[in-house]
């Protein structure tokens, strides 16, 4: 059902108190820890804001664990028998991996169009569902081949969940609050590799051998019946972008605050897609200086997943393999959902993509010279998750492109399934199972790339800001030859969409 817009906004209006000309608000605790405007909001838009977080957040970060969860339980398993079960001696790890990326890169973009005619409650909830099922079917794979066509499938059905998501929630929240909820919806990723590894300890110590299936089948096992319930509350909470239908959750009056909302910062309302949409988007900067900037990012992030592997050639147990290397996603997590609050407390996305970057150069210098002691190593293991910031990066490319709806959503889902395009084949070239455990090409390979990302954030900046004075200008010659401001107060509106037509593809 569309909403009118119109209607939404002088309802919302009408039902908003009434602008106070007393001093402003001061600012509470809340100000500083969650939103900084929170003293700004009225009754009922805390309200709204805490049901959209409660439906939001809590059907997206369980979803995306149990995601995680999924995707990073085949080195829990690898190193937990599967290995050896399989007759997995050569390079089956690496193309296993990429089995899995190439299922997950190919449903990206295609996800977010998608989502356009069918709910995202409807399509997200059958994906989880289905890769919750061939989660479970993992169990029974007795050769590497089978393991190459799971992998592919439970990618295949993972891989709308994380560009849906972000997308439903770029379209409902505003600069104040939007780096720190995608950040804490991306968080849930490197505490499902944490968990993964915690949960095949204690797999492997408490059932290996029981009903005569190894440890690491019955991890599959588990992860598949935890996954299918999230899939199911998926149909029934997760809503869509406000200018569609009306969550159940929301009350009318809600809603209409909820559009006045996304009006205000300009995120646009859901268009037909056409050819001329592609043409639109592929006419401007923004897809290719995002998608390249985020590919880039991505591919120097992935020394972590290597861990686990380093510490078994070092004699570590199989218990102490799995669960030190979780060390690394919780630090990576928790300065992640930092660098997600100080970018929306600061206002600023580049500073908080850019600074993480930075800081990533010491983990990944020590690996990419791998030096002699195993202590130095550990420590940089350990830390090398400081570069991870993807939420801030994404509520960067949302904001940049929330003029205009299907540009946000395919530059976004664009940015993620590039990156995992890449990486369907760059492991295997520099991070091959035969040069374990010291990847003579991965580490140094992986720094490279690190600091060819800090110059393309550094370009993207450029690019913001260029944008920014051009459509400051263009607006300064339309108020000109208009005469000001039109007396009806809807050219302002209009002068403003024609300002960003004007300069987004300049």
């Amino acid at each position: 059902m569309a909403v009118s817009t119109k209607t939404a906004t002088a309802s919302a209006t009408a039902t908003s108190p009434a602008p106070s000309h007393d001093e402003p608000p001061k600012k509470t605790l809340r100000s500083y820890i969650w939103d900084t405007d929170s003293h700004l909001k009225s009754p009922e838009e805390k309200r709204l804001l805490l049901k959209l977080d409660v439906a939001i957040l809590t059907i997206s970060c369980f979803g995306f664990f149990m995601k995680f969860l999924d995707q990073t339980n085949m080195i829990s398993a690898y190193i937990s028998g599967m290995r050896e079960d399989l007759s997995m001696l050569g390079n089956e790890y690496t193309y296993a991996t990429t089995a899995y990326t190439v299922g997950y890169a190919i449903m990206q973009v295609p996800s977010t169009l998608i989502v356009q005619k069918i709910p995202p409650a409807i399509w997200l909830g059958a994906m989880e569902v289905g890769w919750g099922v061939w989660t479970f079917a993992q169990a029974g794979m007795s050769s590497p081949k089978q393991l190459y066509a799971f992998r592919f499938l439970v990618g295949l059905f993972e891989a709308s969940f994380s560009p849906v998501v972000l997308y439903v929630i770029g379209g409902w929240y505003t600069k104040t609050e939007l780096a720190k909820r995608t950040t804490l919806f991306q968080i849930t990723a490197p505490l499902g590799a944490a968990f993964s590894g915690y949960l095949q300890a204690a797999v492997y110590e408490g059932l290996d051998g029981r009903n005569g299936l190894a440890g690491w089948r019955w991890l599959y096992i588990i992860c598949g019946i935890m996954t299918v319930p999230v899939g199911i509350a998926t149909f029934f909470f997760f809503p869509d972008t406000p200018y569609k239908k009306k969550p159940w959750f929301l009350t009318e009056e809600e809603h209409a605050i909820a559009i006045r909302r996304v009006q205000s910062v300009g995120i646009a309302p859901p268009a037909k897609i056409t050819w001329g949409t592609f043409r639109r988007i592929l006419s401007r900067w923004r897809i290719y200086a995002f998608v390249f900037g985020y590919v880039l990012y991505g591919c120097s992030s992935l020394a972590g997943g290597f861990f686990g592997i380093w510490l078994k050639s070092e004699g570590f147990s199989v218990v102490d393999s799995n669960v030190i290397p979780s060390g690394t996603w919780l630090i990576a997590g928790f300065l992640s959902l930092s660098w997600g609050f100080l970018s929306d407390f600061t206002k600023s996305r580049f500073t908080w993509v850019i600074i993480p970057l930075i800081l990533g150069l010491i983990p990944n210098g020590i690996l990419a010279v791998w030096p002699a002691g195993i202590a130095i190593k550990q420590f940089a293991f350990l830390i090398v998750g400081v570069q991870l910031m993807p939420g801030v990066f994404f509520a960067w490319a949302h904001e940049v492109c929330r003029d205009d709806n299907e540009e946000r959503a395919i530059v976004a889902s664009s940015m993620n399934g590039m990156s995992y395009a890449i990486l369907a084949w760059l492991p295997i070239i520099i991070f091959p199972q035969t040069m374990a455990p010291d990847f003579r090409y991965g580490f140094p390979t992986s720094f490279g790339l690190l600091i060819a990302s800090i110059f393309a954030v550094g370009l993207i900046q450029f690019l913001v800001k260029r944008e920014e004075r051009l459509k400051a200008a263009v607006g300064a010659v339309e108020r000109v030859e208009t005469g000001g401001l039109d007396k009806a107060g809807d050219s302002n509106k209009d002068s403003g969409e024609d300002i960003d037509a004007k300069v987004a593809g300049l």
